[in-house]
């Protein structure tokens, strides 16, 4: 924004002009728009700074805060940027886990809020389970439908990711159950000894899932995960079959072979453990797997490998799920990320979360309940986040938001191609599709050091795994901001490996 836009705004603003959103016109362009982004960060003091720490303190009073990295403050936030409680505005390639679809404030969700229509949506929450709004089935066909992953035609809304997965889990065993009775209502046997938490009613069924893999916090999500011992350690973890995900060498281009052998061992593995578990009287009911395994490390496989996995799960009736919560609403390039492997037939369940702003999965028609309260609970999502995510696809289409994901990701991939190559012993395994892409430092240390450096020069990135910085911005994200942080970054380098030699 020049001096002059900047003056004029300030003065029409008024005393709202510390946070400009709250009253742009309802109709504002998008040009209007982008000129109210920053042009560029701005850090006054180290972050977390001093606001951020005593705010820290207060809230450490009453919970644990050690996963806080600063506060923010979200009346100033705006676009692609991130203002922290000290007003150091930070560009966010963050974006609070992957769950800001179309930037902070954008015009369409502010106008979304401001609309009379939408009040009752937003004051009321149903229990959509038992008592939805007359408009529920036309909100789940014009938006959650409209952009439902290719051959799938039922969805279930669920209040967040880990609730999405645990349901997930829920519905795949409910259907191997019913397939194992042919369809017959269950005994009164079965009836009575799931209420002790006994077989035959409480079947020992089980999940396959891959080493790497992180789909939630709660109990059986995080039976599932082995991204962390955060996430696991104390809790009562299911004793399930998990299979070594594919260990890629990078680029993938130029490794093909020796990744072809890598995921086909790992293949061999997931057919073996099925078979072990069946043998042991405690089937593998479903599979759950991660497009791209995003908390873990940012680890990818091939197209191949995923076809030739669902090739297995069908064989032996094992329920594939995609989990795609962080994957999902375009940060690929595509809408869903397992569009890219051009499966054969859709999976069974796909979960959404975080972009989508709701929780979820669609499913096939075999994986649909018989009996009612099977996948509940008091909520079961929340329309308000259905009425925002109709702004969130109607930007997608309007602004060609994938097309824009697509050529950004090939930029930014690029340009971190060209930093590993100046700095080969600090910065490794560049990767993405789209705009999710994430690159290796050589240790965690290195790595924590990385994101503070670079918060401190006005990025926020996040981690992944053990050594890799996990890159999520909106899809609003350019190639403008793609060249900001591809400057901090290198900058950065340069800062930690001067400090290193001196």
């Amino acid at each position: 924004m020049t001096a002059v836009l900047r003056k004029t705004l300030q003065s029409s603003l008024g005393r709202e002009a510390h946070r400009p959103w709250a009253v742009l016109p309802l109709k504002l362009t998008r040009c209007e728009f982008s000129r109210i982004e920053p042009e560029r960060p701005k850090v006054s003091t180290q972050v977390p700074g001093p606001e951020s720490v005593n705010l820290l303190k207060q809230l450490d009073e009453i919970q644990n805060t050690d996963a806080v990295a600063f506060f923010a403050d979200y009346d100033k936030s705006c676009g692609n940027y991130i203002v922290d409680a000290d007003g150091n505005v930070l560009l966010d390639l963050f974006t609070q886990l992957a769950s800001i679809p179309i930037g902070y404030n954008h015009p369409k969700m502010i106008e979304t809020m401001r609309n009379k229509d939408n009040w009752a949506t937003f004051v009321n929450r149903p229990a959509l389970g038992v008592s939805p709004p007359g408009n529920w089935t036309r909100m789940l066909t014009e938006e959650l439908l409209s952009v439902a992953p290719p051959g799938m035609a039922q969805v279930q809304t669920m209040a967040c990711g880990s609730c999405t997965i645990e349901n997930g889990l829920k519905a795949m065993f409910i259907a191997h159950e019913r397939r194992r009775r042919n369809g017959a209502p269950p005994t009164e046997e079965e009836q009575s000894s799931c209420m002790c938490n006994l077989p035959p009613g409480s079947a020992d069924i089980t999940i396959l899932s891959f080493t790497g893999a992180s789909h939630g916090w709660t109990l059986g999500a995080q039976s599932l995960s082995h991204a962390n011992w955060r996430q696991k350690l104390d809790l009562r973890s299911m004793k399930w079959p998990v299979a070594s995900f594919p260990s890629l060498r990078y680029p993938l281009e130029d490794n093909e072979r020796e990744n072809r052998l890598e995921e086909q061992r790992s293949l061999s593995e997931v057919a073996d453990k099925i078979e072990q578990y069946r043998k042991d009287g405690r089937p593998v009911a479903g599979c759950c797997v991660e497009p791209i395994q995003s908390a873990g490390g940012d680890n990818h496989a091939s197209p191949a490998f995923f076809q030739q996995l669902q090739q297995i799960c069908k064989q032996n009736g094992a329920a594939l799920l995609m989990d795609e919560i962080q994957t999902g609403c375009g940060s690929t390039g595509r809408f869903w990320a397992h569009e890219h492997f051009r499966l054969p037939e859709a999976p069974d369940i796909v979960a959404f979360g975080k972009k989508m702003l709701t929780g979820g999965f669609y499913y096939r028609e075999e994986m649909r309940p018989q009996e009612p309260f099977r996948i509940f609970n008091t909520w079961v999502g929340d329309p308000s986040k259905i009425v925002l995510l109709r702004a969130v696809l109607s930007s997608i289409r309007e602004e060609d938001l994938l097309t824009r994901v697509t050529d950004t990701g090939a930029h930014l991939l690029k340009g971190l191609r060209e930093i590993e190559r100046k700095f080969p012993t600090y910065l490794r395994n560049s990767r993405g599709l789209g705009t999710l892409c994430s690159v290796d430092l050589p240790n965690e240390f290195q790595r924590d050091k990385m994101i503070q450096g670079m918060r401190n020069k006005g990025v926020n990135v996040g981690p992944s795994g053990e050594t890799s910085l996990r890159l999520r911005p909106a899809l609003t994200f350019n190639k403008v901001h793609a060249d900001i942080f591809l400057e901090i970054l290198e900058s950065t380098i340069q800062d930690n490996t001067y400090k290193k030699h001196k």
